[in-house]
């Protein structure tokens, strides 16, 4: 695909600034481009790749003041990360577009529907009484049980599985590997120290515009369903539990584990290789840093927590600065002591 500048600009509401006729083909890093690629540039440290790069155009912040000429066209925007974003997005758009049609073999099952202008990868399995929307993209080896709900402008990529009655709503993205609607981890302890299964009979809910990193696994409820709200982004390898509630527009990071039955509150942001016990609230807005365990409710909105088991954010630094030096206070103890 090939655009001039001034095609772009225009998408993006931005200011050209030298020759609005260039074409551009690719996009590219700001130190890696060279002729025929779009960069941008957001952050000043790369400020110096500007003067020397070889993209034929650069997105850049309308108020950035030259402190060298530049043989770049310029895009001037004002938030350049946001509408390199944009573009990307028109760009990963285009590319899926372009796939339609059904590959053989695929399958589809009894009285399942699907929506004009969809594709259907090969090998991919859909079961009965499914209801699939409008330009859907099922990638190869895409698993979809009976009675799934899909909405439209969703993409299932290569070897996603969902489980029986799983709903998906609009917008959605499932990448590779993950699993909706896996059985809850519900055992019940017998007196003779044996577990007893406990049937995970619910379902997992993505409402609209939902993305779901690769292998990772959101389980069915015991009863009702496992909900992810509106607009939540769920990093790979992610961990999450029947019955848990997970608010809208929350991001959480890689290997996250969140029990089961924990309500999770909206514009949450939960960082990497957090662990979150079961049958807790959070708070809207919580921010918890890596590696934190959190074991009780947050109640109060806005709270930044740290650590493991994880507190207050700023109490956490405090206390990380006595313990790196809990070696040489233990060492002036003892002086004190041999004196005493």
């Amino acid at each position: 695909m090939e655009f001039t500048v001034q095609q772009i600009a225009d998408l993006l509401q931005g200011q050209v600034e030298g020759d609005n006729l260039a074409k551009v083909r690719t996009l590219a890093k700001i130190e890696e481009a060279q002729a025929g690629a779009l960069a941008f540039l957001a952050n000043p440290k790369y400020e110096a790749f500007l003067y020397t790069t070889g993209a034929s155009a650069v997105i850049v912040s309308d108020k950035l003041e030259l402190k060298k000429p530049v043989s770049a066209t310029l895009i001037r925007v004002s938030d350049p990360y946001s509408s390199f974003s944009t573009l990307l997005q028109y760009y990963q758009t285009a590319l899926l577009a372009s796939k339609t049609g059904v590959e053989e073999p695929a399958f589809m099952g009894n009285a399942s529907t699907i929506g004009e202008n969809h594709y259907r990868g090969a090998f991919s399995y859909i079961g009965n009484n499914c209801k699939i929307g409008a330009n859907v993209r099922i990638f190869p080896q895409v698993y979809i049980g009976d009675n799934v709900t899909i909405g439209d402008n969703t993409t299932l990529f290569a070897g996603a599985k969902l489980y029986a009655n799983t709903v998906v709503g609009n917008n959605c993205t499932v990448h590779a590997g993950a699993v909706l609607g896996s059985d809850g981890f519900g055992f019940a302890p017998q007196a003779d120290g044996s577990y007893k299964i406990v049937p995970q009979i619910g379902n997992v809910v993505l409402e609209d515009d939902v993305s779901i990193g690769a292998n990772t696994t959101i389980d069915c409820a015991t009863m009702g369903s496992t909900v992810i709200r509106k607009g939540t982004k769920i990093d790979n390898l992610v961990q999450i539990a029947h019955n848990v509630e997970v608010g809208e527009h929350t991001v959480i990071a890689a290997q996250t584990g969140i029990s089961g039955s924990a309500k999770i509150g909206s514009h949450c942001v939960i960082a990497g290789q957090v662990g979150i016990v079961g049958h807790i609230t959070i708070a809207d807005k919580t921010t918890i840093g890596a590696q934190s365990g959190v074991g009780k409710s947050i109640k109060k909105t806005g709270t930044i927590i740290q650590g493991s088991p994880a507190f207050d954010y700023k109490q956490n630094l405090r206390a990380l600065t006595v313990f790196r030096k809990l070696p040489e206070l233990q060492r002036e103890v003892e002086a004190l002591r041999d004196k005493a």
